[in-house]
C-alpha cells in the first residue's frame, strides 16, 4: 500500500465504521473498485493488522466524541454513588465479551475472508435486508441505555459479533439489536459508539505488533498516517450519524439499507461478469 492509497483507503475506512454499511467489506471492497494490485500476501497475512491500525484511528475519534461520557464512566470506577455511569460501564463490558471470545476463537478461518469481493458483496447485500426488516420488525423504542438489562446488553454484544463477517455492519447489527431491546434510535446510536471503542482498541492490541513485525518495508508508518485520517474522517462520520439518529425515529436505516443493495449487487455483478 503506498501513501495515495493508504489515504483513500482511510478517508472511506472512517466514514463506513461507524456508519452502518460494513467498513471491513468496503476494506476488501475499495482495492477492487480501483483496481490495485496488491500482493495476495499481504491481503492474506498483513491486511487485516493493516486495517485495525485505520480503526484505531477511529477509535480515538469516538473517544474525543464522547469523552465526557468516558470521563464519567472511569469516575465511577471511584465513585459508587455515580450509579448511571457504573451501569453503563457494566453494560458496555458486558456486550463486550462475546465480540472479544468470539473474535479470538475464529480469528484464523475469518482471516481468510478478507480477501473475498464475492463474500463480501453478498453479505453486504445480507447487511441490507438485516437494517431494513430489522428497524421495521421493532416496536417505537422508549429506552435509554441504563434501562436496559445485562441480559439485553449481552445480546447487543452477540449481534455485534457478526461484523467478523466482512459485509455485516458492526454498528448496524447491535443498533438494530438495541432497537429489538426497545432502545430510541439516538440511545441506541451512542450504546453502539460506546461499545466500539474498547472492541477497536482491544484489537488494536492483539494486531498492531504484528504490524509492526511484518517486515514490509514502511508499512507501519503509512498505517500510521492511515490512521490520523481515518479519525478525522470518523469524527466527522459520528457528528453526523448522531445528528441523523436523534433526528429520524423511524426508518432511520433505510437510506443504508439501500445502500448496502446497491453497491453490493453492483460489485457482485460486477465480479461475476
Amino acid at each position: 500500500m503506498n501513501l495515495l492509497q493508504t489515504l483513500i483507503f482511510a478517508i472511506i475506512q472512517g466514514i463506513t465504521e461507524l456508519f452502518p454499511i460494513s467498513s471491513v467489506a468496503h476494506g476488501v471492497l475499495t482495492p477492487y473498485v480501483f483496481h490495485w494490485n496488491l500482493d495476495p500476501e499481504f491481503l492474506k497475512e498483513h491486511f487485516l493488522p493493516y486495517v485495525v491500525m485505520l480503526h484505531v484511528g477511529t477509535a480515538v475519534a469516538l473517544l474525543i466524541f464522547f469523552r465526557n461520557d468516558w470521563i464519567e464512566l472511569i469516575r465511577s470506577v471511584f465513585d459508587s454513588r455515580n450509579r448511571d455511569a457504573r451501569r453503563l460501564l457494566l453494560l458496555i463490558i458486558v456486550a463486550t465479551i462475546p465480540a472479544a471470545v468470539i473474535g479470538a476463537v475464529f480469528e484464523k478461518p475469518l482471516r481468510h475472508l478478507f480477501s473475498s469481493v464475492t463474500s463480501a458483496a453478498i453479505f453486504l447485500i445480507i447487511n441490507g435486508f438485516f437494517l431494513y426488516f430489522g428497524e421495521k420488525m421493532r416496536n417505537r423504542g422508549t429506552k435509554e441505555v441504563t434501562d436496559l438489562s445485562v441480559r439485553q446488553a449481552f445480546i447487543i454484544g452477540l449481534f455485534q459479533s457478526l461484523a467478523l463477517i466482512p459485509g455485516f455492519s458492526r454498528s448496524g447489527s447491535s443498533m438494530t439489536a438495541g432497537f429489538w431491546m426497545g432502545l430510541k434510535h439516538e440511545a441506541s446510536a451512542r450504546f453502539s459508539m460506546l461499545l466500539a471503542t474498547p472492541i477497536i482498541l482491544g484489537a488494536g492490541v492483539l494486531e498492531i505488533p504484528k504490524l509492526a513485525k511484518s517486515g514490509v518495508h514502511g508499512l507501519f508508518q503509512i498505517s500510521i498516517i492511515g490512521g490520523i485520517f481515518s479519525g478525522l474522517f470518523a469524527f466527522l462520520a459520528v457528528w453526523i450519524l448522531m445528528r441523523w439518529f436523534k433526528k429520524n425515529e423511524i426508518d432511520a436505516m433505510r437510506p443504508f439499507a439501500y445502500y448496502c443493495w446497491a453497491v453490493g449487487a453492483i460489485v457482485l455483478i460486477t465480479s461475476i461478469f
